[in-house]
């Protein structure tokens, strides 16, 4: 891609709150419901005479992000009514936050936020052939929306890979702050990109919004197709088709398509909706004691993680986004207390138990006290790395301890030179031609012989001391 161009590209993400009910009535807030428009209400289905009562629960996950973010907690904050015609909103307008959100400011994976507001979700459109049908179930579901601040890249790939960054970093703050599941794939969160690119660093050019983008990789791929995209008609000298709009992404295609044209604020016609109260938010939450009850973030268990453990960043990503697996991490830590041996302890569990895990779903951890004696044995030369693995199997599936394990199926690696000395003897007799080549100069050779050694010795030989014997004895 060319230099030339700056590229830019901010992020509107909606999330579905984790609440007991809707937003504005007292409907059942189920996600997982699969019948159509049964957790509905005259309230959300915007019967005439029907009033919303606002969901506290629902304003305290907003500002619980907010105070993760570093945003302003406003003080006063009230709802707008955000008018347009669609089948999916019942009373023909949607109840939002337009000029006084709950949070305003903040900063987040790179990224300064704008504002975090509170709305209600729309109802879910099921198109078929020929026509469509709507449930209404997730019809006035709490729904939070974070905008962020437009940010400019010298790099197309570097600047989408940001996005999707962005965005997988705000799901893990919802997940740990617990307001949100924020499974994207369910549409519990839903992320829009607003993207540009422009030949002065100072100027930004036409702003074109991508919806639909249910995953990370949708979220870098249509950021990168638009980029290409945009380039292509400046290129050409067309920079002029590129226009303000809506566009869609299409998985199957991976291009985006023009939907509409983008509207402005003015064509929603906000004003302040009569049927709800105002809120004075420093008043009617302790902002001090909640701030103070913030759980650790996953930006501070990462620095904690380099810290304390010295682990690699890939591991460290592995435990944040699997927080049961990070609790059990560093339980085996704290009995091992030791740098080197966590590290290995970190290996076989990035590596080897999810591996194993992946081949067998139905396995568990075991416990950290015999996960940490399993290290123990390999660090201290008395198992080797082969029948470490081994026991991590056997122990997944029942959980024993590995000292146990290894004595009685004679696991335990042979540091008697003695014993070893026959077997190192019976090989280099048996293999002349490999010890030729490796007194030939090849000293790699060497190896070869190592490995038929454990296995003559049914894996018990210390390989180190195998090596030292080798050497010795083909002087």
């Amino acid at each position: 891609m060319s230099e030339k161009y700056y590229f830019t590209v901010g992020l509107e993400v909606h999330a579905e709150l984790k609440t007991n009910t809707k937003m504005f009535c007292a409907c059942k807030n189920d996600p997982d419901e699969e019948n159509p428009n049964v957790n509905i209400c005259p309230v959300c289905m915007a019967h005439p005479g029907a009033l919303p009562v606002i969901n506290k629960k629902a304003v305290e996950n907003v500002i619980k992000v907010g105070l993760a973010i570093g945003g302003m907690i406003a003080d006063f904050t009230e709802f707008d009514r955000k008018n347009y015609f669609y089948p999916d909103i019942p009373k023909g307008y949607q109840i939002s936050q337009y000029k006084y959100p709950i949070v305003s400011g903040g900063h987040l994976a790179g990224f300064d936020i704008t504002r975090v507001h509170l709305e209600e979700d729309t109802a879910n459109n099921k198109h078929e052939e020929g026509f469509s049908l709507i449930d209404f179930n997730r019809a006035g579901v709490p729904l939070m929306e974070l905008v962020t601040e437009p940010h400019t890249f010298e790099n197309a790939d570097e600047t989408a890979k940001k996005a999707a960054d962005f965005a997988k970093e705000f799901q893990l703050v919802l997940q740990y702050l617990g307001v949100s599941e924020a499974n994207m794939e369910k549409g519990e969160m839903r992320v829009e990109v607003n993207i540009s690119i422009s030949e002065d660093k100072d100027k930004f050019g036409t702003k074109v919004e991508v919806k639909n983008l249910n995953s990370f990789r949708s979220v870098e791929r249509a950021v990168k197709f638009e980029f290409e995209r945009m380039i292509n008609l400046w290129s050409e000298g067309r920079e002029l088709e590129i226009v303000q709009e809506t566009r869609g992404w299409d998985e199957n295609q991976q291009n985006t398509f023009s939907q509409r044209k983008k509207e402005s604020s003015a064509d929603y016609r906000y004003f302040p909706d009569p049927d709800l109260p105002k809120l004075k938010l420093h008043q009617a939450f302790d902002l001090e004691t909640m701030k103070n009850s913030l759980p650790e973030l996953p930006e501070a268990k990462r620095a904690r993680y380099r810290k304390d453990f010295e682990i690699k960043d890939e591991s460290i990503e592995v435990y944040l986004n699997d927080p049961v697996l990070g609790y059990w991490f560093e339980g085996v830590a704290k009995i091992l207390n030791d740098k080197e041996k966590t590290k290995t302890a970190s290996n076989y569990i990035t590596s080897d138990y999810l591996g194993i895990k992946k081949a067998n779903l139905d396995i568990g951890c075991p416990s950290a006290e015999n996960f940490a004696e399993l290290v123990e044995l390999f660090v201290g030369a008395k198992i080797s790395s082969r029948v470490a693995k081994d026991i991590l199997a056997m122990i997944c599936l029942a959980d024993e301890s590995p000292m146990k394990i290894a004595t009685e199926r004679n696991l335990l690696q042979s540091n008697d030179e003695g014993a070893l000395k026959s077997i190192v003897q019976k090989i280099i007799s048996e293999n002349g031609d490999v010890v030729a080549v490796y007194k030939g100069g090849k000293e790699n050779a060497i190896m070869s012989l190592v490995g038929k050694i454990i296995k003559e010795s049914n894996g018990s030989a210390n390989p180190q001391m195998v090596i030292k014997l080798l050497k010795e004895m083909l002087k």
